[in-house]
């Protein structure tokens, strides 16, 4: 049998790990599964256990866990929420993603790595602004104005400081003060090379060890305090880190060197000088925390510029916006426009929010959003984003969508849900991560005991200054960052270009793609179907009547095909008549009743499924357009075929380009479509296109993806209609067009904000780019941690008579992740 439960208290992996193991431990039970992010335990038990039992078994664990059945939950008390002062107002997670896509509603460190969390950028943060009066700081307003007690105009309230900024200008302040205590430190160490050392001439060498001391309380115990802060929480947490190498390395040092200070005759006479007092390594301890932590501030500002693509987003979102009300222009906050609202934009500002043109014309650059940088024409009834950038023309237009869902509001939340998640390639790192902690230890600890009985006198010295160095060079986090800044970056600079990332695993996958299906209509054609011919196959029935009839059932349906016929008869003035019974029989047609007659229009199929007889003579006339790829549905009354209508779809001018690039990568591309075998020879010619399928409905395109995958390829699929996602979700990669459905968009995996297929190639060539960046980066930190850690324990001593310092160990480690970093950064910059 099984049982779930809730299980309260679990912060980390480690917690899960912890109570997996308590929980598993229990008598008949014979598998636990713990969800940290659900905080839920699924337990198998061969008999009923009592809840009291598991209580019992984590009571005794000492950590505070607690479990309960789903229906009894503890009540849960609400607290109100307060904005942290002056650290941003977004959510936080871990850039190296320890516990997955988890967030923390305040800044601190990851409980699992001991990283410093990273705020996640909103629009809500950048956009709102507040105005308030420069004698009345009470006073707080959405708006410009004058101040209600005294009169004075109310000023911009400066915006406050972001939580990275915080973190770095709090890391700069203590760097300042550790290098300002380190340094005399440093040099009073360095003068013993100097022949007469001229300090001990003003005092002697055990009271220079006590300025030392003294000097190295402010690093230790205020500058760089929260490295063992962290090393001992992840010691105490079982989730050993960078940190944990950290504490221990330089708090060994720190503390062997006070106890030689206390208790000098407790060493033997390797550990002294010659005035007989011991070697203390105090300037070993506060230049290697000191060096940390400047690796710690340069990567605080190399994190900032790799979610740098997500604040140039941000920076598009425009504060105010003209609302028309009653005839007159009015400046409002961004925050208080409401769908249906007037807006009037001017030459040069920012698009306020989605919707459509009401008046006039003009053309929008937006180059921010798709990565083109031609301007578009804009007409009424076409549609605008927010964020994009009016021409030389005022137009009005209607708000279609605001604040969050808007077009801009959902590439900024899907990049940062795309950055937070992790690729399965991480998965390898994580493994090594895992071991790497303990090895380092007892790497450090071997090296001790070798040098201590192998090494040349005083052999001790050495053994421990080797250790020490160890400990210092080994650097896991390194591995942690190499994945997640490489994704980061990658997710950004595919918004930039109009290739939107829903996770970083569609990053990996794409890039192992060797077969792409891809839709017809609206993916290779523009997606805008226009009516090219309404016939008549009869003299009673006339191309009016006929296209009254379409237009009629057409009325009902949202399909781009029915809005082109409904769009041709306005056109034409030709009314609808009132339909009841409508119903649409996917991937054939539809039908309904007419003034008493029963209505079909459709394909060929629609018609046998409606008993209406095609003569020969009809399906030649259809075949005529259909060979020129043209769609052609017919109308039959009362089981009588009376009429067809023909329509045309413009093959899009990079469809041909984009397969061309796709299939010199080496990519099989398959066109899959609803329409007629004729209509798809057609256009599959134009594009030389060897391989597709004319009349499959949803889940002909499903079955297809299905035997491809059986067959072993690696297959994506790229479409825009409801029909279409099906195959998408089930491809190992679904493709949207930006320009669809919110269903297919949904269901897909990448979605390309201008809906060409140009896109597709932009997101071969980027995931490409990443994952050579990743690999890049995993074999840096592989190859560095691999030839460091024997260099630093003293392998080419025998050979080169060469040793490694640990200060010089402690700059080793802090670069290496500031090089991870920089090396992903370059993503920002290729070309895709």
């Amino acid at each position: 049998m099984k049982h779930i439960y809730h299980i309260h208290g679990m912060i980390c992996n480690g917690c899960r790990s912890h109570v997996e193991e308590r929980l598993s431990k229990v008598s008949g039970v014979s598998k636990v599964t713990v969800d940290l992010k659900r905080a839920e335990a699924t337990i198998e038990m061969t008999t009923h256990i009592p809840i009291e039992v598991f209580k019992e078994a984590l009571k005794n664990d000492g950590e505070g866990y607690s479990i309960h059945s789903l229906e009894h939950l503890p009540p849960i008390k609400k607290e109100k929420k307060k904005k942290p002062k002056g650290v941003g107002t977004g959510t936080f997670y871990c850039p190296m993603q320890c516990e997955g896509d988890k967030t923390y509603n305040k800044p601190g460190d990851c409980p699992v790595c001991g990283m410093d969390l990273v705020e996640e950028q909103k629009i809500g943060a950048t956009t709102a602004q507040e105005w308030t009066c420069p004698m009345h700081p009470e006073v707080v307003k959405d708006a410009s104005g004058a101040c209600p007690i005294c009169g004075m105009d109310l000023v911009p309230v400066a915006p406050s400081i972001s939580a990275e900024e915080k973190t770095y200008k709090d890391l700069l302040k203590k760097f300042k003060l550790a290098v300002a205590f380190t340094l005399p430190i440093f040099l009073i160490a360095m003068s013993e090379m100097i022949p007469n050392n001229p300090l001990y001439k003003i005092m002697d060498q055990k009271y220079w060890n006590w300025v030392q001391f003294a000097l190295s309380i402010p690093v230790v115990f205020h500058a760089t305090w929260m490295f063992f802060e962290r090393g001992y929480r992840s010691i105490k947490t079982g989730n050993l880190n960078m940190f944990t190498l950290i504490a221990i390395g330089a708090g060994v040092s720190w503390l062997f060197s006070v106890f030689g200070m206390l208790f000098p005759d407790f060493f033997p006479a390797q550990f002294k000088t010659e005035s007989g007092a011991v070697h203390v390594y105090f300037e070993a301890a506060t230049v290697i925390l000191t060096l940390v932590l400047l690796g710690q501030l340069l990567e605080a500002r190399a994190h900032s510029k790799t979610n740098s693509a997500v604040k140039e987003l941000l920076k598009l979102a425009p504060n105010k916006a003209i609302k028309i009300e009653d005839g007159e222009e009015v400046e409002v906050s961004i925050d208080t426009i409401v769908i249906g609202d007037i807006l009037k934009v001017k030459p040069g500002d920012k698009i306020p929010v989605d919707g459509k043109l009401t008046e006039g014309s003009t053309t929008v650059d937006e180059s921010m959003i798709t990565g083109e940088p031609i301007p578009v024409n804009k007409e009424v009834g076409d549609a605008v984003s927010s964020g994009t950038i009016n021409g030389n023309q005022t137009f009005l237009m209607k708000a279609e969508k605001v604040g969050s869902d808007t077009l801009l509001s959902q590439i900024i939340d899907m990049v940062n849900s795309a950055s937070r998640s992790r690729a399965p390639i991480q998965n390898l790192a994580d493994k090594v991560s895992a071991y790497f902690v303990p090895i380092v230890i007892v790497i450090s600890i071997l090296t001790f005991i070798v040098w201590a009985i192998w090494g040349p006198e005083p052999s001790y010295v050495y053994g421990f200054v080797n250790a020490i160095a160890v400990l210092i060079i080994a650097c896991p986090c390194a591995l942690g960052l190499a994945t997640p800044m490489s994704v980061t970056v990658g997710v950004g600079k595919g918004a930039q270009n109009g290739v939107l990332i829903k996770n970083a695993e569609a990053l990996q996958k794409m890039d192992a793609v060797d077969t792409l299906i891809i839709d017809k209509t609206g993916t290779i054609t523009e997606g805008k179907p226009t009516v090219e011919k309404v016939g008549s196959f009869n003299t009673i029935t006339s191309e009016k009547e006929v296209l009254q009839y379409i237009v009629s059932l057409n009325s009902n349906s949202e399909h781009p095909l029915a809005e082109a016929t409904v769009k041709y008869a306005k056109e034409q003035e030709v009314a609808a008549l009132k339909a009841t019974e409508f119903s649409a029989v996917t991937g054939k047609g539809v039908e309904g009743m007419v003034n008493g007659q029963k209505i079909v229009l459709g394909n060929a199929k629609m018609m046998a499924y409606g008993n209406a007889n095609l003569t020969d003579e009809m399906l030649k006339e259809g075949e005529k357009y259909q060979k020129q790829g043209k769609t052609v549905s017919f109308l039959a009354v009362d089981s009588t075929v009376v009429g067809y209508v023909v329509i045309g779809d413009k093959i899009k001018e990079t469809s041909a380009k984009a397969i061309q690039e796709l299939q010199e990568k080496g990519i099989d591309v398959i066109m899959l479509t609803g329409d007629n075998e004729n209509t798809a020879q057609a256009v599959a010619t134009e594009l030389q296109l060897a391989d597709f399928k004319a009349g499959m409905l949803p889940k002909d395109k499903l079955k297809e993806v299905e035997e491809l995958q059986q067959k072993g390829n690696i297959v994506a699929m790229a479409g825009d209609g409801i029909n279409d996602a099906p195959a998408l979700a089930k491809s190992d990669v679904g493709i949207a067009m930006g320009t669809g459905t919110d269903v297919a968009i949904e269901s897909a995996m990448i979605t390309l904000v201008k809906g060409d297929l140009q896109g597709i190639v932009k997101a071969r060539n980027l995931s490409h780019a990443v994952m050579k960046n990743i690999k890049q980066n995993l074999f840096f930190a592989m190859i560095y941690n691999t030839l460091g850690i024997p260099i630093a324990a003293g392998l080419l001593y025998p050979f080169f008579g060469m040793l490694l310092s640990p200060m010089i160990a402690a700059l080793a480690m802090s670069f290496s992740s500031v090089s991870v970093i920089a090396n992903a950064l370059r993503l920002r910059n290729v070309k895709i």
